[in-house]
């Protein structure tokens, strides 16, 4: 696991949350910017260093990055729409990997499985439920790609909030489809903080047990991963 600081977009639920968690039970240091102080409390406990800002300002976002140290690395597992149907899937990653371009740590941006060159292998039941969420997933994707190619993106399946199995993989068979708990996934974006041969590439997350594609499953061999 990285012992450099992480910044964490998205830490006040869901996997930005169960990042936070497993990134403190291990010490690292962790900083988070959060919309609101709901998750405040319980994240200050497990010492957490706190900061108040919205996605969608970039002023906000910047201030965010003041607070990180020098080598530190950022993940955004930022996602939902805002008033009058904005996606910060699209507007709020984009302030934030324009903020940290530039950056020496590493950047690690969560979506979707489906996004990038994935998309042609969505369902017509996907397109119509997620469509518009993973679209503007890719178009943040497809900006990170040109401000910071050296980033890695996850794309995980369906999230579930069951307890880690232990089972999480990655994968970059753009076919692929499965599950995956946020805590698995927190585990994968552990590992490949720890890992500089994922930099620049493209993952799906999902449980190996259950994932579903045409061809065997081929596991990136992350260097570390912790369980």
């Amino acid at each position: 696991m990285s012992v450099r600081p992480v910044l964490i977009f998205g830490a006040s639920r869901g996997t930005g949350l169960a990042l936070a968690r497993l990134l403190r039970a291990g010490n690292v240091p962790v900083i988070a910017m959060l919309r609101s102080l709901e998750a405040g409390p319980e994240l200050e406990r497990r010492g957490v260093r706190v900061g108040l800002g919205d996605a969608f300002s970039r002023a906000d976002v910047a201030a965010a990055l003041k607070l990180l140290p020098p080598g530190g690395h950022v993940v955004s597992t930022l996602g939902g729409a805002a008033t009058g149907g904005t996606r910060v899937d699209e507007a709020g990653n984009v302030n934030v990997i324009d903020a940290a371009a530039g950056m020496a740590g590493r950047f690690v941006l969560v979506t979707a499985i489906g996004c990038g060159e994935m998309a042609p292998f969505r369902s017509e039941r996907a397109i119509a439920a997620f469509g518009a969420v993973v679209d503007a997933k890719t178009r943040a994707e497809e900006h990170l790609r040109r401000v910071i190619p050296s980033a890695t993106i996850l794309r995980p399946g369906g999230l579930h909030q069951e307890p880690a199995t232990g089972r999480a993989v990655l994968s970059t068979d753009p076919e692929i489809h499965g599950f995956v708990t946020r805590e698995d996934l927190a585990g994968l974006i552990a590992g490949v903080l720890g890992d500089p041969g994922t930099a620049g590439l493209a993952f799906a997350a999902v449980d190996a047990a259950t994932a579903r594609a045409p061809r065997p499953l081929a596991p990136f061999p992350l260097r570390t991963f912790p369980r």
